[in-house]
C-alpha cells in the first residue's frame, strides 16, 4: 500500500514574448509534471480558423476563450490536478486573469519567464515561420506591434517567478 502523500496541485504560467520558447517550455513542464497542458494558440486555431486576422481579432478572441476556460482550469486544479497553461502571461491584465484561477482553486502556482532579446525571438519566429509548423505565423511588423504591449512580471504583483535568460 502506497501512503505517498499527492502532491498538491500547481497552475504553471508562461510569460515570454513571441518565438521565446513558450510552447516548448510548456510541454516539457506538463510532461515532466504529469498536468494537463492547455494551449491558447491550438484551441483559437481549432475554434476559430481563419478568423484572427489582426491584433484586435486575437484580443477578442482569447478573451472568449478565457472566459470560457477558466472554470475548467479551476475544476480540474480543484481535482487535485497540475495544470500548465500555454497562455501569454505577457500583460498585467492577463496574469491577473490566471492569478484569480489559481486562487479560486486554492493551488499553488508557478510563473515561468522566458527573458529572451527581441532579436533572438525574431531569429527564432523567421525560423518557426518558415518551417509553417505553427498555427500562426506573424510578421515582424505584428512581432513589434504585440511587444509594445509586452510587461514582465514585476515582485508586487505576487508571483513566484522562475526566470529563464538566453
Amino acid at each position: 500500500m502506497n501512503l505517498d502523500t499527492p502532491s498538491p496541485p500547481v497552475l504553471h504560467l508562461v510569460c515570454g514574448k513571441i518565438a521565446a520558447g513558450k510552447s516548448t517550455l510548456t510541454r516539457r513542464l506538463a510532461d515532466d509534471a504529469k498536468a494537463v497542458l492547455i494551449g491558447e494558440d491550438v484551441w483559437l486555431s481549432k475554434l476559430y480558423p481563419g478568423e484572427i486576422c489582426s491584433v484586435g481579432d486575437y484580443v477578442r478572441r482569447s478573451a472568449q476563450l478565457r472566459n470560457a476556460l477558466a472554470p475548467h482550469i479551476e475544476s480540474l486544479l480543484r481535482s487535485g490536478l497540475s495544470v500548465v497553461l500555454d497562455f501569454p502571461a505577457n500583460t498585467v491584465g492577463n496574469r491577473g486573469w490566471m492569478k484569480n484561477i489559481y486562487e479560486h482553486a486554492g493551488a499553488s502556482h508557478v510563473l515561468h519567464y522566458l527573458d529572451i532579446p527581441d532579436d533572438v525571438c525574431k531569429m527564432r519566429l523567421h525560423v518557426r515561420n518558415a518551417s509553417q509548423a505553427h498555427a500562426f505565423a506573424p510578421s515582424d511588423a505584428e512581432f513589434d506591434e504585440i511587444t509594445r504591449y509586452f510587461v514582465p512580471p514585476s515582485d508586487d504583483e505576487g508571483f513566484h517567478v522562475v526566470r529563464y535568460k538566453h
